[in-house]
């Protein structure tokens, strides 16, 4: 596991914080008035020091991040307090010096890759864009620089991944792409929104540990920005945790997680699945109370999936020989990393792809076959939660159409009734019944995905297929979404295809594992034969890689 060094020592060695933020306030203007997002925040970052700012949706961590950069929405304004770089007052500088400064001076990684990575460029030529922006490389040594950098981010054949496009890569690997691009430069501070929430953990632990060896190598401060309390306890020097805007409690990680004095903190601590290992193993036997039925939801036989990827002779196999059941009742957990596969079975379970060999069965029906009403009723019966909360809502809808669009599509009830589904569902996943007017882009990332669970859950169906469907929601509104999901399967019988690279979580929720590496499945159980007696070398590897794995460092907590 990577240690941190001691941030006293550095900031004995150089005195002045590379960054410094004194009594920072920021609002947004909104149709109901001035906002207030972050409240006189103080915070300073040194050379070489890894500063994680952890709090749920909505904390302010987000908009904190966007100010140091400069870069806040349209509608959103520093309203008072400073930010320096070194010697440049941010909040004072003008647009022509911050735009020497961003990708120079300052990395980002932002939290989506999807709305971050130009689609008709490709993707080499956008890390070599960065390199001579800024002119640090041009022509042939730019793209030996963004191939190494590639490499370096894990991506495997970065020669031939170099000139495809950002469609033909993973989500984890569009990721790995952003995070190649900000440390592209070298740069003083490397601000990191959630770099790894799109990623499995072996890619995630490789990502962060290139993240620590340039804050060592090139002094950089890093400032990231988490929910994941296990990631923070493992990379962080220091804690700030940020609730409704203000900073509750900040210090050594050690000292904030092994004894935590504000109430939020204790929270946040407690609703983490990564943190306790007890909780664990009593919410893992919740869905087991009452046994699956019998009756076979989906049913996967020999399935394989090949796609064709431009510079390859040989077709990609991403799914071979799969077989699998889920039961009503039952939720069936994949995992695995980026390019295992688990996305393409969601897809085929889904009939967003078609099996090139093998059958997909629904409650009996091969639905590699089924057209017009029958198809319809397919649709209505197994539901999607993708993993992208920002593309998989229509921004011109508002929240309350965008949940009701199922119910209006299958001429379900009136416009009375499915008001009153929408404010039902919304009750259900925790979002306040002010967001029912709001747009999506008026909301956080992890409350866009709670507006898709609930959209979701709007036709009472009998299969959810969610795809890393919690990784973008901080742990009080994960902790939500999983026990709904729990009671959902007493109540109603419901059945959970439920891809995840978080294995803690999986633990908590999952009556069977599936472990795919390669597009095969190399190992499947119950989650306490999976994770307590690994059998297969890639099932231990994952295991090892999971922040907080290894408790030493903070005792007991994590």
């Amino acid at each position: 596991m990577t240690t941190p060094t001691s941030s006293s020592s550095r900031k004995d060695a150089n005195p002045d914080p590379v960054v410094q933020v004194r009594n920072l306030s920021v609002v947004f203007d909104t149709s109901r008035g001035e906002v207030t997002a972050v409240w006189n925040v103080n915070l300073d970052i040194h050379a070489g020091e890894t500063v994680a700012v952890v709090g749920e949706s909505g904390s302010g961590k987000s908009t904190l991040a966007a100010s140091v950069n400069r870069l806040l929405a349209s509608n959103g304004r520093i309203a008072s307090g400073t930010i320096r770089l070194g010697d440049v007052d941010i909040t004072s500088a003008s647009e022509r010096t911050m735009t020497g400064i961003r990708g120079r001076r300052i990395g980002m990684v932002p939290q989506d890759p999807m709305t971050n990575l130009n689609p008709v460029m490709r993707v080499g030529a956008q890390i070599a864009e960065a390199l001579e922006v800024h002119g640090r490389s041009h022509g042939p040594a730019a793209r030996a620089t963004a191939v190494d950098l590639l490499t370096r981010a894990g991506i495997s054949d970065p020669e031939t991944r170099f000139d495809q496009y950002p469609h033909e890569f993973s989500g984890g690997m569009r990721q790995r792409v952003l995070i190649a691009m900000a440390l592209a430069c070298q740069p003083d501070v490397l601000i990191a929104d959630e770099p790894t929430s799109a990623l499995d953990v072996t890619v995630q632990r490789l990502v962060l540990d290139q993240m620590s060896s340039l804050a060592a190598d090139a002094g950089a401060a890093v400032l990231l920005i988490t929910h994941d309390l296990a990631l923070a306890a493992e990379r962080a020097d220091r804690i700030v945790v940020m609730f409704r805007g203000e900073v509750v409690e900040t210090g050594p990680a050690a000292q904030i997680l092994q004894a935590p004095q504000h109430e939020y903190t204790q929270r946040l601590l407690a609703a983490a699945p990564s943190m306790a290992s007890a909780k664990v193993a009593a919410v893992s036997k919740a869905p087991a109370d009452k046994a699956p039925a019998e009756r076979v939801l989906l049913e996967l036989t020999d399935v394989e999936k090949h796609y064709r990827i431009r510079g390859r002779r040989e077709p990609f196999q991403a799914v071979a020989g799969l077989s699998m059941q889920i039961r009503a009742g039952q939720t069936v957990a994949i995992v695995g990393e980026s390019g295992s596969g688990k996305s393409t079975t969601a897809k085929l379970a889904l009939r967003l792809e078609h099996a090139d060999a093998g059958t997909v069965r629904f409650e009996g029906t091969d639905i590699a076959h089924v057209r017009g009403t029958q198809l319809l009723g397919f649709r209505r019966a197994v539901q999607p939660v993708f993993q992208n909360p920002y593309a998989s809502l229509d921004p011109r809808y508002t929240i309350r159409d965008v949940i009701a669009e199922p119910l209006r599509v299958h001429r379900i009830g009136d416009r009375t009734s499915r008001r009153r589904t929408v404010d039902m569902l919304m009750d259900q996943v925790a979002l306040p019944a002010a967001f029912a007017d709001r747009y999506p882009h008026e909301l956080s990332g992890g409350q866009r995905q709670r507006v898709a669970i609930a959209r979701a859950l709007a036709l009472d169906p009998r299969l959810i297929v969610m795809d890393e469907a919690v990784s973008a929601l901080d742990v009080l509104v994960q902790e939500q979404i999983l026990e709904l999901m729990v009671q959902l399967q007493r109540d109603r019988d419901l059945g959970f295809l439920f891809i995840s690279h978080d294995l803690a979580v999986v633990r908590l929720v999952a009556h069977e594992v599936y472990v795919m590496q390669a597009g095969r499945v190399v190992e499947h159980g119950t989650p306490d034969a999976i994770f307590d007696h690994p059998e297969h070398p890639y099932t231990r590897q994952l295991i090892a890689a999971i922040p907080g794995h290894d408790a030493t460092r903070f005792g007991a907590v994590v």
